[in-house]
């Protein structure tokens, strides 16, 4: 109970520090922190948020890494608007892949190719997520450098590893498609 108490005041402190108030929900997620656009809120799994840390290669205390992840989530707070652009997109992508079963997504190629493009969108708004993070520790000294790119990498190759899976199981199938046409 200590931790969590002292998780949720470490990202209430950092909101803080930078001067933005965004509510922040407690749920059961399996996301260590997220950000909602739609209600504009910062969710929490502090289970979760607690295990990423120690997953990492080379911890950060635990301190550091909820500041550095509450300056991230911060940073797609303050890219809302695209988010907000993007969800008629979004909303396709999800109704296209509700209407194929699983199996199809990884071997129909125009499935595939959704799949990709939403990868895509999702690295581009985590890499504005954290330049903008990069900017709110560089204007208010919430944590060290070393420790916030740690952490940034670490979080990045989480989406970095799925899309790069995905699109060579893409490339894969072009090639296959390709070599039928010849």
């Amino acid at each position: 109970m200590k931790k969590q108490n002292n998780v949720q005041e470490w990202i209430v402190s950092t909101m803080e520090k930078v001067g933005m108030d965004i509510e922040l929900k407690l749920r059961r997620t399996n996301v260590n922190m997220s950000y909602n656009f739609i209600y504009h809120y910062i969710g929490l799994d502090v289970v979760r948020a607690i295990s990423s840390n120690e997953e990492m290669e080379i911890p950060v205390p635990l301190e550091t890494h909820i500041k550095t992840l509450t300056l991230h989530e911060l940073g797609h707070a303050m890219d809302r608007e695209a988010l907000m652009d993007s969800l008629p997109r979004t909303i396709e992508i999800a109704k296209e892949k509700r209407k194929r079963p699983l199996h199809e997504l990884f071997t129909d190629i125009d499935a595939l190719s959704m799949l990709i493009e939403e990868h895509e969108m999702n690295i581009v708004f985590e890499e504005t997520a954290w330049m903008n993070a990069e900017t709110l520790n560089r204007l208010h000294k919430i944590v060290e450098w070393d420790h916030f790119e740690r952490v940034k990498t670490y979080s990045l190759a989480t989406y970095q590893s799925l899309y790069k899976e995905d699109l060579r199981i893409y490339e894969q199938l072009l090639a296959n498609e390709q070599e039928h046409i010849a």
